[in-house]
Formats: structure tokens, sequence, C-alpha cells
């Protein structure tokens, strides 16, 4: 009696936990009859009390539901007929069900072991119309997401710029329609191919550093050029900004990128403008210098001409020698000029500033007043920088001119060259980074500039100057060219105390060279031929007779041809001829590179070299920049003829 009474207390105690679970809970035997059950039973279904008790069969609890129309309109029996037939099974189940008040409910069944089932009945509501409200909230942003990434397609395909998204990998994410086509695909094409196989290996290797340097968390900027399918060439300037988080991961980079092809043209278009301005402004200079060369020319001529016969070596030397060096002289100085003026866009180069500060002296002589002094300081031969030397030239020169302006009673202009090295202070105010860099110094001593024109200095279109004599240009494009190639310049200045321009390039340092810059060679050291027999054709007699006596000085046989079609016969007919020096322009007749390569063609084994008398004689003879000889300019001395042919006879000696 008293394990009874324990045994009860222990199932009063077991009902009590069951009551107080929020779901609700049966147990039914082998014979569909309820075993078990708690409170949320009828709480949650709103079961009859009466037939939720122990033995009541699950037929009841059907009947109930069915006549209240919680399993739908029909046959009332033959839809409990089905429940009872399915629970037979006694197979695991589960099923959401909608009441008539809205209320749904997720049965769970489990069958037992011994036969029978436990049901738990949970009112899922609340979580399904959560759950819905949350699908309709996802479908409504979905369609805002998708509305913004229209209105984002739209606007980012109508600006003029390339526009991209790129993931770790390098992996494209997005390209507007402008990126896309720029390099060959479709919007939807471009998006999760590897920027390598998107923009060709070749250009990937020139952009990778700047890409890793991006995803290093840094924004970066850089400049690209590309060949456009009409074969021109295209400019690109590109930034790249990191997409971070705010713990400093970087999870992809912006790509912005704009054609400044039309505004490198309006840079090439001003800078060629300024250099034409400084030619001008060398004429009178270079006017007097060649009236000086024309004099010593013709005063040796005429002494020559007056002198009787014998003539002494020693005499015919004193005449020849200051005519040889005025005619070198005459030909360098044009040679300069004329590459300045062209101003032909080279690749940075490392360069001797001491060549470009003599060059800039020969260029400047005679150009400057009497009364104005110039003096050029090295202090080092070996100090040289990465940068084009023509434009280097050109922004020496406009300093140059300003600094003659500043001093219209006279003064002294100093060109100085030497190696400094900025501290980090000095570098910051700069905008550089420290360390060593060749400083070149131009300074006047000329009126001097107070500190609102020094403000201004830099600024494009500003000058001092009066209305048509200055373009306000100069000290812009110079200031530009410096930032260019990673230097800066610095000016100071006080009114009635002269002006000192300050230029910081970065330092590089040549090897020592043998023998001093410029040293020509002795006649000696010319290498001589031994009697090849050479082909020269030329239609202008004097020069024609000039080149046959240097040739032959230098120990080879001449044959001439004064035109085209006698030098292609005589270059076929002959097979002693060893070498073929022929005059690019010549009027009325193919051209000498259209010649020579005829001739190429049909006498593989002959050495050949050009010669031309143009500055620009590739726009001349039509074929541009390309040519594969050798080309001299005239004129030319002995060691630079003697050292080209040379090199197209050596390989068939």
């Amino acid at each position: 009696m008293e394990e009874t009474q324990q045994l009860r207390a222990q199932i009063d105690l077991l009902q009590a936990a069951l009551d107080h679970i929020s779901q609700g809970f049966t147990v039914f035997d082998n014979e569909l009859r309820l075993v078990a059950w708690n409170r949320g039973l009828y709480d949650m279904l709103d079961m009859p009390r009466e037939i939720v008790k122990r033995g009541s069969h699950l037929e009841a609890f059907i009947r109930v539901n069915a006549e209240r129309g919680e399993y739908g309109e029909g046959d009332i029996e033959g839809k409990i007929a089905r429940r009872i037939e399915r629970a037979k099974l006694f197979e695991p189940h589960y099923f959401e069900r909608v009441r008539p008040n809205g209320q749904i409910i997720a049965v769970s069944g489990t069958p037992l072991p011994q036969g029978g089932f436990v049901t738990i009945y949970s009112d899922v509501t609340e979580e399904r119309q959560r759950q819905e409200k949350l699908e309709r909230t996802v479908q409504e942003r979905t369609r805002a997401l998708q509305q913004s990434e229209d209105w984002l397609r739209l606007v980012t395909d109508n600006i003029p710029a390339l526009i991209a998204y790129i993931a770790p990998g390098p992996v494209f994410r997005f390209a507007n329609r402008r990126y896309a086509d720029w390099f060959g695909h479709s919007v939807v094409s471009i998006a999760g191919r590897p920027a390598p196989e998107v923009v060709g290996e070749d250009l990937f290797s020139e952009l990778e550093p700047h890409i890793n340097h991006a995803f290093e968390g840094n924004a970066v900027s850089y400049e690209y050029q590309r060949k456009r399918p009409n074969g021109s060439t295209a400019y690109m300037r590109s930034t790249l900004i990191p997409d971070m988080t705010q713990d400093g991961r970087t999870l992809g980079i912006f790509v912005l990128s704009l054609d400044a092809t039309d505004q490198k043209q309006a840079e090439a278009a001003l800078v060629q403008s300024q250099r034409m301005d400084a030619v001008g402004k060398l004429t009178g200079g270079l006017a007097h210098d060649f009236n000086n060369l024309l004099a010593i020319l013709m005063g040796n001529l005429l002494s020559l001409s007056r002198m009787e016969e014998p003539v002494s070596k020693q005499a015919l030397d004193s005449k020849v020698a200051p005519m040889r060096e005025a005619t070198k002289r005459g030909s360098d100085l044009i040679q300069r000029l004329l590459a300045f003026s062209r101003g032909e866009a080279i690749d940075p180069q490392t360069v001797p500033l001491a060549q470009v500060l003599t060059n800039v002296s020969g260029l400047l002589e005679g150009s400057l007043p009497s009364a104005v002094r110039m003096e050029t300081e090295i202090a080092d031969v070996h100090i040289a920088a990465c940068i084009d030397p023509t434009q280097m030239e050109t922004a020496l020169i406009n300093l140059a001119f300003n600094a003659r302006d500043a001093m219209p009673e006279g003064g002294t202009l100093r060109i100085a060259l030497a190696e400094t090295r900025l501290n980090k202070r000095e570098a910051d105010d700069l905008g550089v980074q420290k360390g060593r860099f060749a400083e070149i110094r131009v300074e006047d001593t000329g009126t001097g500039m107070d500190e609102d024109t020094q403000l201004k200095l830099f600024e494009p279109f500003f000058t001092t100057k009066n209305f048509g004599t200055g373009s306000g240009l100069g000290l812009s494009m110079v200031y530009g060219f410096m930032r260019q190639s990673g230097g800066a310049i610095s000016v100071s200045s006080a009114l009635g105390t002269g002006t000192c321009f300050t230029l910081y390039l970065p330092f590089t340092r040549l090897e020592k060279q043998d023998g001093p810059p410029g040293q020509e060679a002795d006649a000696n050291d010319f290498k001589q031929g031994e009697g090849e027999l050479l082909l020269l054709v030329e239609d202008d007699p004097d020069v024609a007779t000039t080149v046959t006596d240097q040739l032959q000085n230098l120990g080879y046989s001449v044959l001439l041809a004064e035109s085209a079609e006698d030098a292609r016969s005589l270059a076929l007919d002959l097979p002693e001829l060893r070498g073929v020096l022929s005059d690019i322009v010549m009027p009325g007749q193919i051209n000498g590179l259209a010649l020579a390569r005829e001739i190429r063609q049909k006498r593989t084994d002959l050495g050949i070299a050009l010669m031309s008398g143009y500055a620009d004689w590739s726009s001349l003879s039509g074929h541009g920049q390309q040519c594969e000889f050798p080309v001299l300019a005239k004129p030319f001395a002995d060691d630079q003829l003697a050292d080209t042919l040379q090199q197209i006879l050596s390989p068939k000696r």
C-alpha cells in the first residue's frame, strides 16, 4: 500500500511537470488509446475535458476536430477514417495545420518501441508570422537592392570613366559598361574573371605592383598606355581606392580610370609651345654664333686663296684647323638646337647632368646680352639623374631667360650643379622622400620678387611680364616636369637682391669614365679600311666629292652612283662590292631607305649604311622611326664614318 502511494506521488509529480510545458503532449498506446497527456493539450487545442482521459480513443479527438471544420469542408467520416488508418501505421510524422481561427499548430509524432506513439503539439503561429514578415522584408529589400543596382548600373554606365571593383585574387566583381568594353568583355562576362585574364598578361605584369600596393591598404594613382583596336595609343590615368573594414582588412579595391589621351596631347602641345618659345628667344644669339663661324670660314678661305705656292704644311694647317673646328662647332650647335626644338618623346633615361648644363651653356652663348655674365659651376661630373634630357634643357633655358629679363641693366647668371642631402623636414616641405638629391641652382642678381609673387609663381598663366611677351606657362611647366621626374623646385627671392631657383632630382651616380667626357679620338686611332670597294650613292656632286675623299683617306675604294637606278644596277652586278653608303633623301628619286631595303633583299652579303642632312629624315621618307640600318647625320667627322663602316663591314671580313 505504501509503495502504491509513493508511485502515485511520483506520477502526480511527473504530471505537474508536463503541465508546465508550453507545448501540448499526448501518448497513445498500440490500440490508439490515450495513456498520458498534459494540460497544454486542451489549453492549446480547445479539447473538451470529458474526452481528455485515460483510455479515450484517438478517434474521439479526430472527430472533434473534423466536426469543428479544422480539416476543411467535405465528408467528415471519410476524413476521420483516413486519419485513423494512417495512425495505425505508427510512422514518424510531422505536419503543420492552420486552424480556422488562424492559429498554426505543428504536430510531430514519434512511434514507441512497444507500439503507440508520442505526439508533441506546438503553437508556431507567431514564429510563422515573423518568418513571413521576414520573407516579405527580404523580398522588398531584394527588390530595392535590385532597383539600387539598376540605378547604380545606369549611373556608372553613363559616367565618362572606367569603373570597376576587384576582390582579392585579384578577381573582378563589378565593372561598368565602359570598363568592360575597354577590355573586350560584357558587364556580365567580366564578373568573376581573374584580372590577368581580363586585362592580359603583359599589361597585368605592369599593373600588378600597383594592385598589390592597393591591397595593402594604400590609395594608388598611376598611368599606363594601351593600343586601341584601331591601332592608336590611349593613355589611361587610374586611381585605386582600398575597400577596408574598421579593423584594417582590405576587402577589395575600387578602380577609377580616365582617358588621359587628350590631356597628354595638350600637355605635349604646351611643352612644345614652351620649347619653341625658347628657340625663338635663342635665335638672335644663334645668328650671332653662326655669323662668327661663317666669318672664320670665309676669312681663312680668302687667306688660302691668296697664298702663293709652295705652301708649307704648317701654314696650311694654321688656316684649315680653325675652319675644321668652326664647321664642327656649327654642326654640333645645329644638332643640339634641332633635337631641342623637336622635343622627341623619349623615355626617361639616366643622364649626366654636367652634359646637360654644358649643352644649355652652348645654346645660351651669344643669346644673353653682353651685360649679363654667365657662370657655370659643376662640382662633380659624375652626378646624374633619370630624366628626359630635352625637357631638362627646356626647363633650364626657361629659367635662364627669366633671369635675363630680371636683369635689364645687366648682372650675373650662375648655374651650379652639386650633390645635397635632404633631411625629413626639408623633404616634407618639398613633398619628396628624404635622401640624396642632385641639386641645380639657377641664380641671378636681378630685381627679385616680393612674397605675393613667389606664392603665385608656379600657377599656370601667371606672369609678371607685359601682355604678349610671356605665356605664363614656363614656370608651371618646369614645376610639372620636376614633379614628374620625382623631384621638386623651390624659389628664394627678395626685392632688390636677386632670385635663386633650386631644382632637386633623385640622385644617381655614374661610373667613372676612362677619359674626360667628349674627348675626341686621335686620327691614328681610326680603324682603317683594307681597300674594300664601297658604293657611294649621293646626288649632290660637291657632297659626293667630300665624302669620297673621306672614304679614300680611311683606306676604302669608292665607286660613285649619282642616282638610285645606277646604284641598284651596280649593287646587283658587282660581286666584289662590299658595302653601300647612301643618302636617304634624293629629290625626284626613290629614297635611300627604300633603295637599301631593295638591295638587302637581293644582296644579303652587303653592309649598308645611310646618311642624311635632315634632322627629321624619317618623316620625309614616310617610314616613321623604323630603320634597320645605321644612319649618319651630315656633316660627320672621320671617326664617326670609320666607326659606322666598321659596324657594317666587320661581320663580312
